[in-house]
């Protein structure tokens, strides 16, 4: 066992040359592979109050169990969102489908959509009394059409827009107003009807639908609507889906809403996507009043590109090893993976060559020798010995015992022997050389 050892030991000392060649590539693959994705990103929003920035705070929660920190903005809507996202300020946001139209060629090629997040109906609520059957009959009334620059505007005038009405028109009654302050001014009296778009559940649809001067209307031609506007999807809201208990709405209606879809920037990492993704599913996985089980996230609509990481996990869910690693082990691992396949085609010949190598190392530390064996044999086969043949043959001995220091494998030590053996047989002849030219006469 202890020869075994020793050999082995040798035989590291020898090839230690191949410890820098191969830190040299691993070097290699991790300088030219791009860095891991960060765990830290910014989205865009919306108001505190909206369904935006409700969705958004689940979806910190979620991110913030697998150790990825995401940063929300707030922002004035949509249309802000959007601005955010072409400034780099955020890599991701919420935005309104049909908000991406208005933006030019060129600034949509900068952003990618990750999918749809979930329905956003419009919501018209109006005070009981108020006789409503087509949106021309909201024009003598007292409205809020939405903020500026918000989502719920945006939808309300392309609705508007399909019926040819104008709000500027009619500013003397209509107002640029949402979210709470509209609420507000419904219930107090102070307006006659107002749109607001949101989820079911958002805080401010439920008060609304919980407040008995109120009903909610049903929007008739849909369908001509969606011809016009694809970007927008019908909605059935059934008897009470709201409030059950002021039984909201009271009929079954019809409405019209975009959906929210995930929008990334060009500064956001592809590699988080399913990631991402992944805790949007979780997040929603339980539906709301409108949306089943398990219907989103989806695929996004065809109006923005898509990241090729969506598309994949849309089609075949998460990639394999995030199934069982956690994101930044499975991440590092699927980038290396690759790059590791060159690598080990270089290193396999590399290997090879080890045993080759070996041997030759071996037999150099003993054949380096017979150089100088050679040198002396062709002096005395010309006769051109040096006169001093004592010191050679000292040089000699003190060579004997160098080479009964130098360690081998017990498979060179037949090598090492017939060195010793053509050393002696050298010390020999030259002794002879040295006792027959002593004897010699001297001339002169």
């Amino acid at each position: 066992m202890r020869r075994i050892l020793r050999d082995l030991k040798i035989m590291l000392l020898t090839n230690l040359w191949i410890v820098p060649v191969v830190a040299a590539l691993v070097g290699a693959l991790f300088y030219f592979v791009a860095p891991p994705p960060p765990m830290h990103a910014r989205m865009a929003t919306g108001s505190v109050t909206g369904g935006y920035h409700a969705f958004g705070e689940r979806l910190q929660e979620e991110l913030a169990q697998h150790g990825f920190s995401l940063e929300l903005v707030e922002s004035a809507g949509s249309e802000a969102n959007l601005a955010k996202l072409t400034g780099d300020e955020v890599e991701l946001a919420l935005v309104q489908s049909g908000q991406e139209l208005t933006l030019t060629p060129e600034q949509r090629s900068t952003l990618n959509s990750l999918g749809v997040m979930y329905r956003e109906p419009l919501w018209l609520f109006i005070r009981e009394g108020v006789t409503f059957e087509r949106l021309a009959d909201l024009m003598p009334l007292r409205l809020a059409f939405g903020s500026s620059g918000s989502g719920t505007q945006a939808v309300t005038a392309a609705l508007l827009n399909a019926n040819r009405i104008d709000p500027t028109q009619l500013s003397e009654r209509w107002q640029a107003l949402g979210g709470r302050r509209a609420a507000d001014a419904l219930i107090a009296g102070e307006l006659d009807a107002a749109f607001f778009l949101g989820p079911a559940e958002n805080s401010l649809i439920q008060r609304l639908s919980a407040e008995p001067t109120l009903r909610l209307a049903s929007l008739r031609r849909t369908e001509a609507y969606l011809a016009r506007l694809p970007y927008l999807s019908q909605l059935q809201v059934g008897e009470g889906m709201l409030d059950m208990a002021q039984n909201t709405p009271d009929s079954n209606i019809v409405t019209l809403g975009p959906v929210a879809t995930l929008v990334a920037s060009e500064g956001f990492h592809p590699s988080l996507t399913p990631l991402i993704l992944e805790a949007a599913k979780t997040v929603l996985k339980n539906g709301n009043l409108l949306d089943p089980a398990g219907s989103y996230p989806a695929k996004p609509p065809l109006s923005l590109n898509t990241l090729s990481e969506a598309d994949y996990y849309y089609d075949k869910g998460l990639p394999i090893l995030q199934r069982y690693l956690p994101f930044r082990i499975a991440s590092l691992a699927d980038r290396y993976i690759i790059l590791a396949i060159p690598l080990l085609v270089l290193l396999f010949p590399l290997f090879k060559a080890i045993g080759p190598i070996y041997q030759w190392r071996i037999r150099a530390r003993i054949y380096r020798w017979y150089k100088h064996l050679r040198e002396i044999d062709q002096q005395l086969y010309k006769g051109k010995l040096n006169s001093d043949i004592g010191a050679e043959i000292v040089r000699l001995e003190n060579l004997e015992d160098e080479l009964a220091r130098i360690e081998v494998p017990l498979s060179y030590s037949n090598e090492l022997y017939e060195l010793h053996m053509h050393l002696r047989y050298m010390i020999e002849r030259l002794s002879a050389y040295q006792r027959r030219t002593t004897a010699e006469p001297q001339v002169g």
